[in-house]
Order: structure tokens, then sequence, then C-alpha cells
């Protein structure tokens, strides 16, 4: 037969062979071999048009060489399932407008129910009132239990070159390469997409100790709604979340996090970048390095569209480049269009639905409000210091390595090191195991004229229990953690109880700490300490932090604030409560209040600066699950009323001096400074006689009159008392 043009426009879109009567009869189907050597079974129409002899198609061209009838076995080649991929048929009628591909699918089983297709067959498609040229990928046979009636077998179906289109049969299209047509609906992929997390992937095999709560709240926001099929995403018009914000003190796992993250996701490999790694000295060229981090998912994204891959960029130091608009001082104002491109780029004009960027900063108050808003960074997790039970975990994963090898003693118990290492993040109970594995190496190294391994004791090498002891209470301290020579230069002398006031005050402190530690209703406890000077309210709000064993204990003293200027100040003193809230339980001591203040009585002047930055300070709660102890000690409670700060503090314990010559004697004999006889001889003279005297200053009376000699040593003392107005 001849190749003819098909007769009429509506023919060329029935995918059919048109011939004439006398040769075959509509409904047939036949084989007709091309050249080159090509084999395509086409339905049969018949049109009165057609010469006898001749055989049309539609427009697109075959070259026959031989026709011949062909009968379809229904029960192995009725189409169960047929890819096709689809594009516009000619270039210059594309538009943008999305086709939905489920209602496409149906529209093509209704025009071309039981028709024959063949593998890299090209056929036009009409769909509304557009005309696609399509091209048969891919058929899969029916399974043979339903075309019985019966369910369906499970099996997977094999793969034919020709196929019957039937009613039930599932079409399947696939954009073309390069195509510019969007399409929408569950049916435009045939395969279900990659699973996004990775196969291999073992949650307890992470290395991530201490952070599973936020692990899996980091998993519910970001990653859930790529688990679900495609599909039901669609149908519930859900947007993936496209920016994950990590923040928190250093040295807790961020970082370790998002390379955890960039593993476990069936992705490519994660784009790295060191946040001051983008600007450039070129004008332009900084914007330039965010476009090319996102070049690659917007390429693909265009030619792949739904299907495009995860495409990950992990941002460390986050608030290098970030920082809030406006408040550079360069003329160049690079800072705010390299944050303009980022912003654009995550979620702008044209958006990218597969990318997935994670910023780290240990200063989240840096960054630019734009970026912190839904569709951009819409995911921010603290990433804290790990609780005991984090800690055992970190230290597990750490020590897990030498305990296969045998190299960890017997008396390491992990459960201990993790109840003696509060507030240590996880990169300080690394450094801790670092510590105690050089301390266990350095007992099998001969220091002599040169520096060699001891083989014969190496070979029975372990970390001990003594190791990591030394290495906690020597080598690491932890950044958020209780500095004992902060308040141990305050106590040096101990607590002499040299009556019922002090132990009031050290059990109402006791109190106060319980409160601090079991109460939820008040996470913050702020008590001030005011007394005269010298009677040691320093002392006693030092011993309270002591005994609380709270894990962050500071003390706020003008000591270390000499010189500084009125913002400076402020900022040290906003210092100490940051870190405080960061711990879990926190003890801040303020001390001699006035002095932090600046104050003197001539004039009068302080600074309202540091006022208004204590007043504040003293009334802010802690974050949610944070508890805060503040212990304020003052010589000028008048001064404070006047100043509206005593309102600030929770409650006010008096301090008094020593007021009765018996407890004085009391306090000569718990410090145990002259003998029974000179004791004897003072409670003589102050027997009945008020006095009135500071812990402190009674200490430097003392000692000066043990300088004297023996004999003159209790009338010098008394001397001295008598010249302080005591």
């Amino acid at each position: 037969m001849q190749a003819a043009r098909c007769p009429t426009d509506e023919l060329s879109l029935t995918n059919c062979a048109v011939v004439s009567e006398k040769d075959l009869q509509s409904g047939q189907h036949v084989t007709v071999k091309t050249t080159p050597n090509h084999k395509f079974v086409f339905t049969v129409k018949t049109h009165h048009t057609v010469a006898p002899g001749s055989i049309a198609f539609n427009d697109l061209p075959l070259s026959v060489s031989s026709v011949s009838n062909y009968n379809f076995d229904k029960s192995k080649q009725c189409i169960g399932a047929m890819t096709i991929e689809i594009d516009f048929l000619q270039k210059k009628s594309t538009d943008s407008s999305p086709y939905d591909s489920d209602k496409m699918a149906a529209e093509f089983i209704q025009q071309f129910n039981n028709q024959a297709f063949s593998v890299t067959q090209q056929l036009v498609f009409s769909f509304c009132d557009k005309l696609f040229g399509l091209m048969v990928k891919d058929i899969e046979a029916m399974d043979a239990s339903i075309l019985k009636g019966e369910p369906a077998s499970g099996k997977k179906q094999q793969k034919i070159d020709i196929g019957l289109m039937v009613g039930n049969s599932q079409v399947i299209f696939e954009k073309a390469e390069n195509s510019s047509l969007t399409l929408v609906g569950k049916a435009k992929t045939k395969e279900a997409r990659q699973t996004i997390i990775n196969p291999d992937w073992n949650f307890e095999k992470m290395g991530i100790g201490g952070l599973d709560k936020e692990f899996s709240d980091i998993f519910r926001r970001a990653f859930a709604s790529r688990v679900f099929p495609p599909d039901i995403v669609e149908q519930m018009g859900c947007k993936h979340v496209k920016g994950i914000l990590l923040f928190g003190p250093p040295g807790c796992g961020k970082t370790l996090m998002a390379r955890q993250i960039g593993k476990m996701l069936n992705a490519r490999e994660p784009k790295v970048v060191n946040g001051p790694e983008i600007l450039n000295k070129y004008v332009g060229e900084s914007e330039a390095n965010i476009r090319k981090l996102f070049a690659e998912a917007e390429e693909e994204q265009k030619r792949l569209g739904a299907n495009s891959g995860l495409h990950i960029i992990i941002f460390d130091e986050l608030d290098a480049i970030c920082k809030q608009r406006g408040t550079g001082a360069s003329s160049t104002g690079v800072h705010d269009t390299v944050v303009n491109q980022l912003l654009s780029k995550i979620d702008g004009v044209e958006q990218l639905n597969n990318i997935l960027v994670i910023g780290m900063t240990n200063r989240p108050d840096l960054i630019d409000d734009a970026l912190m808003r839904p569709g951009r960074f819409e995911v921010k997790m603290e990433i804290g210091l790990p609780d005991e039970k984090g800690r055992v975990q970190i230290l597990t994963i750490h020590t897990n390595k030498m305990r296969s090898f045998n190299l960890l003693a017997l008396d390491v118990n992990i459960k201990e090191l993790a109840a003696e290492t509060k507030n240590y993040s996880g990169a300080e109970l690394e450094g801790l195991v670092r510590a105690a594995q050089s301390t266990a190496m350095n007992r099998h190294i001969k220091a002599t004229s040169t520096v060699e391994v001891d083989m014969e004791r190496a070979e029975k090498l372990q970390v001990t229990r003594a190791d990591f002891l030394g290495s906690l209470n020597n080598d690491i301290k932890p950044a958020f953690g209780t500095n004992q020579e902060d308040y141990s230069s305050y106590i040096m002398n101990g607590i002499i109880k040299w009556g019922d006031p002090v132990t009031h005050v050290l059990d109402d402190g006791e109190l106060l700490v319980q409160q601090t530690k079991n109460s939820d209703r008040t996470p913050l406890v702020a008590v001030l300490l005011e007394g005269p000077p010298h009677s040691g309210k320093t002392a006693l709000a030092a011993k309270i932090a002591e005994d609380s064993q709270f894990p962050f204990i500071k003390i706020c003293s003008p000591d270390k604030m000499i010189g500084h200027s009125e913002i400076s100040k402020c900022q040290a003193i906003k210092k100490v409560f940051d870190d405080a809230y960061k711990s879990q339980l926190s003890c801040v001591v303020v001390d001699d209040i006035e002095r932090l203040l600046d104050y003197v009585p001539i004039g009068p002047r302080f600074s309202n600066l540091v006022l208004q930055a204590l007043l504040v300070l003293l009334k802010k709660a802690p974050p949610k699950g944070r508890k805060l102890l503040i212990i304020g000690t003052t010589s000028r409670k008048d001064v404070l009323q006047e100043m509206e700060m005593l309102d600030a503090f929770s409650t006010t314990i008096h301090i008094p001096n020593i007021s009765t010559g018996e407890q004085l004697v009391d306090a000569l004999e718990l410090l145990g400074s002259f003998t029974d006889k000179e004791r004897a001889s003072i409670a003589q003279q102050l027997k009945g006689k008020r006095v009135w005297i500071g812990i402190k200053k009674l200490l430097v009376l003392i000692e000066m009159s043990l300088q004297m000699d023996p004999d003159y040593r209790v009338s010098k003392f008394l001397s001295l008392l008598r010249d302080e107005g005591a």
C-alpha cells in the first residue's frame, strides 16, 4: 500500500490509519512496517476519499514498506500503564498555563479507547484547544487477574512493545526535556519520587547525642511533607519548608546536626558555605556568589519540575553575611545587597521548591528580620546545652570505639561522669574524652634523653576513671558553668555563724534555692541581701550560691568593670544574664549594686543607663524550662528605695552587724584567734555592753591585734573596738 495524506484534520487527530472501505474495515488493527526497519500497529478507520491501495496517517511522516493484519491477545496485550512524553506541537504556540495531567489522561483514554499503541510511536493530541506532540515511551501490560475481575495479584508487570488501550488503563504524562510546559496533578510522573530518606540510614548510628527532641521537631517541620506522596501534598496545597535556622551556644552540635541532615537525606551532597567566604572585594561578586549557590537547583527545577531532587545549602556562621540591613557602616552597603539577594533566592518572585537552606549562628539577634519570617528560615531551633541524659549519650558515642577495643577501664562509669559534667557542651565533653586519653597515653611514655613509647606497657593501655576525673578537675572547664575561683575568694575565711541572724539568713537562702529548683510558677526568684557595710553580705550570697550546687553560678561584681563606660558596663551585665539563660538552673549574684550604679551621695550622681538595664534584667523571666535565682547585695537600701529598685526583688533579707558582747565572744571562739584566758578577759570587759561591728571589720581588728606582743593583745583589741565606735 502507498502512504497518502490524511483527508481531514479531524482524522489526523485520531491516531488511526485511514484506508478505503474496499481494502479494510473500521476497528481492525494493522501492522505497518516502515523504513528504516520499524514496526507500528495502528487501528483502522475508513473514509470514502481515500483511494484503494493507499493508507493515510496523521501529519507525522511515515515511509511505509508493508501493511498486514494484526490480532491482539487481550490476556497479555492490554495496556496497564503507559508513559507518554508530552510537549507543545508547535514551539510558537507555547504558554505558561499549568495543565492538569489527571484531566489530560481522562481525555486521552476517552479519545483513544480501544486503539493500538506502540513504543516510540508519535501522535498528536488535542486538549483545551491546544495541540500537543506525544511520544510513547513505555508500555506495561495489565495484570491478567484484573482482566478476569479478580483482585490484582501484586506481581510486577512485564513491559510490552505493543498494547491495546482499554477503559481502565493508566496514562502517565512526562514533560519532554527542555519543554516549557507546566504539568500539575498526580499522574504527571510515573515513578514514585525517590524516597527522600536514605534507605541505608540508621537513626541510632547518627552520632548526635542529647538532641533527640530537637531532631524529631526538625523532622516533623521540615521533612514530613517531603516524605508524603506528592499527590497528597499537592491536594493539601502544602508548600515544603525551605529554611531551618539552628542557633545556640558554641559547641552544642549545630554544625554536626546540619552535617547529619545532609547524610540522612537522599539528596545531592550538601553545599557547605562559611558565611565570610561569600564576601568579595569586587562590586557585585558577593551577590554573584549567592546566585551560583542556587543556580544548579534553578536549572534542575526548570528541566524536571516536580521530579527535581532536593538541593541542600548549609550556611555556617550565617550572622557574618545576614546582619540587619542598615546597620553596616560601610559606604558600599555590600552586606545589605547580599541579604537582599539571599531573600529573593529563597522565597522571591520565582519560587524554588527543591531547596533546603540550613543556617547556623550563635547570634540570632544579629540576623535580619526578613530572613526569619515563614517561607524563609521558618523553622527556628535552639540547640542548647545537653541535659544529663544527653550527656550520657554524647559520652557513650565518644567512648564507643575505645570500649569495642577494650581500651576503656571497667571502673569508668558514664552515668557518674554525666552527673559531674553539668553545663558541659557536646564539644567540651569530646574535649574531656580527648584529655583523658592523652593522660592515659602519657603514662606509657618514657621521658629519657629521647621521648619514646614503652611498648611493653603500651599494650596494656587503658583509660581509667582517674584519667577522666583528673581531666575534669584540671583540663576542661565549661564555658557556661560555675567557675569556683569566682566565688571561693569571697568565702576564703568560711562563714562564721556568730548567732541566730546568720543561721536565719542561710536557712532563708536554702528555702529560696529550693523554690527556684522546684517551683514551676516562679522560674525567676530575686532576693536582696541588705545591711550595713562589712556585715558579710557578699560572703553570705556566695555561700548560698555555692550550697545551691547549681550548674551555672556567676558573680557580677563591680571590680570586673573598673574603667568601663556606661554602655560597656550594661553589655557586660547583660552578657552575664544571657549566659545564665542558657543553663537549666542558674544563680547570678549582683554584688554591691550601688557601686555598679556609680552612686555617690555628693550630688547625688548615678548611672541611669545601668539602673534601667538592671531593672529590666531583674524582672525578665528566663526562657521556658530554665530557672534563675538572682541574689543582690547592697549597703544602701535607702538609695535603692529612692530609685524604685526594691520592687524588682521578690524579697529582702536584712544582714545585721554583731550587736551584743556575747555574740562578739561567740565569734572570737569560732575563729579560735585568742586563748581561752584572753577570751574570758574580753568577755568580762564587754559583759552587758552593746556593740555594733560587722564581721568583716571584726576580722581585720583581730588580725591586727594578733600582731602585738601576747601581753598587750587584749588591750589593743579593745582599744581598736573603741576607736571604731563599736
